[in-house]
């Protein structure tokens, strides 16, 4: 049987060495434990007063003691079927996937119902629920990007996160893309597994340089699916006034906000990380079908590898030594009493 076999560590034979030790100093304090009560106690009161273990079963326990580490030395030498192999799926860490959306003030428009930010949200929200084994996160950008909710498997500490975004989440107007990729890159943990950033926006990026932050990405291992929001061409926001449900046009400095998206730089940034541009345009945002088409290839691509390696024979060597050691409790354990009349 052992003809047909090899050993992944045979240098770990040499343990045996620390066997013959360990029961060379068990058969040691054996030996001095009897000495010592001989030296207080006379022989009939050692047989009234102690248990006793004969001497073949000392040798007995001593010698299953040794087969038992023998055995686990043999173990730990990786015995393998020479020739055979077996395929196995070796599991990765779960996927890591940021969110990174905007949040200026033209999400408010109303093109998507009941407007693009309160969709994106609900949009991101039953997304997550589709990620149960995978760590989320959330960062918010407008004119400066800010970590709201680092990756986690929390859900529902991100969705009382996800819930308080608004318009004011990041604190100045604006669309730095670049910078929110780049805090967002800051989040993720180093090794191996899928990482992912899922941006949304519906803007023209404000010189921070995404393209940079893209390149910055693909050397981290990030891929990002960008979403674009609103139309390459340039449209107005119309939102509705709270007060008065009149819809008008978003004003600034007496000038109608044009919402331009920068589809051509988003478009870039993906293909740079060999992700997807999705240009959703101004039509209602239905992140599921992105989830399907884009997303789930990449985060479940990364679940499971499979390797070939040799088939194993340590279980067979590990059984057998913990039964030793059992057989060895068992022995020591049967002593015997005498008691002078």
């Amino acid at each position: 049987m052992f003809a047909s076999w090899s050993w992944a560590h045979p240098e770990r034979v040499h343990l045996v060495w620390a066997a013959l030790l360990i029961v060379g100093l068990l058969a040691y304090l054996r030996l001095h434990s009897r000495d010592a009560l001989a030296s207080f106690l006379s022989p009939v009161m050692q047989r009234r007063l102690s248990r006793s273990q004969s001497m073949a079963r000392h040798l007995a326990q001593l010698g299953l003691v040794f087969a038992a580490l023998a055995l686990s030395i043999m173990a730990l030498m990786r015995p393998q079927v020479r020739g055979e192999t077996e395929t196995v799926v070796q599991a990765t860490d779960a996927a890591d996937v940021m969110f990174v959306l905007d949040v200026s003030n033209s999400m408010l428009a109303e093109d998507a119902a009941p407007n693009r930010l309160v969709r994106a949200k609900a949009e991101i929200a039953e997304l997550v629920k589709k990620l149960p084994r995978h760590r989320v996160g959330l960062v918010a950008f407008a004119g400066r990007a800010v970590q709201l909710c680092p990756l986690t498997p929390d859900r529902s500490f991100f969705d009382l996160v996800l819930s308080s975004v608004n318009t004011r989440s990041a604190g100045r107007g604006g669309t730095r893309i670049g910078e929110a990729v780049k805090v967002a890159l800051r989040s993720f943990p180093v090794g191996v597994g899928a990482k992912l950033i899922v941006l949304i926006t519906d803007g023209e990026d404000q010189d921070s340089f995404p393209l940079d932050a893209a390149k910055a990405a693909r050397a981290a291992g990030v891929k990002i699916v960008a979403v674009g929001i609103g139309d390459e061409n340039g449209s107005q926001i119309i939102i509705t006034d709270p007060k008065t449900n009149a819809k008008n046009a978003m004003m600034h400095d007496g000038t109608p906000v044009i919402s331009k998206l920068d589809g051509d730089t988003l478009r870039k940034m993906a293909l740079e990380t060999e992700g997807a541009y999705v240009p959703a345009g101004t039509a209602a945002l239905d992140l599921n079908s992105i989830m399907e088409s884009y997303v789930r290839p990449i985060v479940d691509g990364a679940q499971g590898t499979t390797r070939v390696i040799p088939v194993e024979r340590f279980p067979m060597f590990v059984l057998g030594a913990l039964f030793l050691f059992v057989a060895a409790m068992v022995v020591g354990a049967g002593t015997s009493r005498s008691e002078a009349v």
